[in-house]
C-alpha cells in the first residue's frame, strides 16, 4: 500500500513539531508562540484528513519510544520559555461541570504531550517500511479522534490567547 500526500505531509508536520519543541531553548518566546500557532492547525487539518480503515485487522502500532526524562526537559523548556502565561483556565474539562472552582491547565503540558505522540509516531515511522506506515494511518487517525485532537485545540487557543491578547 501505497503513502498518500496528505500522510506523508502530516509525518512530515510531527516531525517539524518535534525540532520546534526540541529548539525552544533557542527560540524567543514570541517566535515559539508564531510557530504553534502554524503548526498546530496545519497538523490538525491533515490528521483529520488521515485515511480511515474500520475493516483493517493489523499487528501495526506506534511503539513509545519517548523517554520520561525527555518529555519532561521539553515540558520544562517550554514552561521557562512561557513563564507566566503557562497557566490557562481549562473549560473542558469534565470536572469543571461540577466545580465551582476554575480549573488550570498547562500549555507546556500539553505541548509535551502533544510531543509525545508525535515523537512516537516519528520514531516509528522512521524504522518502518512504507506498507507498515499505511497500516498505521488507521490507528493515528482514531488516536487523533479520542485522545489527541482534544489537547491541541485547547493548547492551540491558550497560544491564541497569547499571541493577540499581548499585541493588541
Amino acid at each position: 500500500m501505497k503513502l498518500e500526500n496528505n500522510e506523508i505531509a502530516f509525518l512530515a508536520l510531527c516531525n517539524e513539531y518535534c525540532a520546534a519543541l526540541e529548539n525552544a531553548r533557542e527560540t524567543e518566546r514570541a517566535e515559539f508562540v508564531a510557530a504553534m500557532l502554524r503548526l498546530l492547525p496545519r497538523i490538525y487539518i491533515a490528521a483529520t484528513d488521515l485515511r480511515r480503515d474500520d475493516t483493517a485487522l493489523s499487528d501495526a502500532y506506534v511503539a513509545d519510544a519517548l523517554e520520561e526524562d525527555y518529555y519532561e526537559a521539553v515540558r520544562m523548556r517550554v514552561a521557562a520559555l512561557l513563564g507566566e502565561d503557562d497557566t490557562y483556565l481549562e473549560v473542558f474539562e469534565q470536572d469543571m461541570k461540577y466545580s465551582d472552582t476554575p480549573i488550570g491547565a498547562s500549555i507546556a503540558e500539553g505541548l509535551a504531550d502533544l510531543f509525545q505522540v508525535f515523537y512516537n509516531i516519528v520514531q516509528t515511522a522512521r524504522d518502518a517500511t512504507p506498507e507498515l506506515i499505511a497500516e498505521l494511518i488507521p490507528e493515528l487517525r482514531d488516536d487523533f479522534a479520542n485522545y489527541w485532537s482534544r489537547t491541541l485545540c485547547n493548547v492551540l487557543r491558550a497560544l491564541n490567547n497569547i499571541q493577540y491578547s499581548t499585541t493588541l
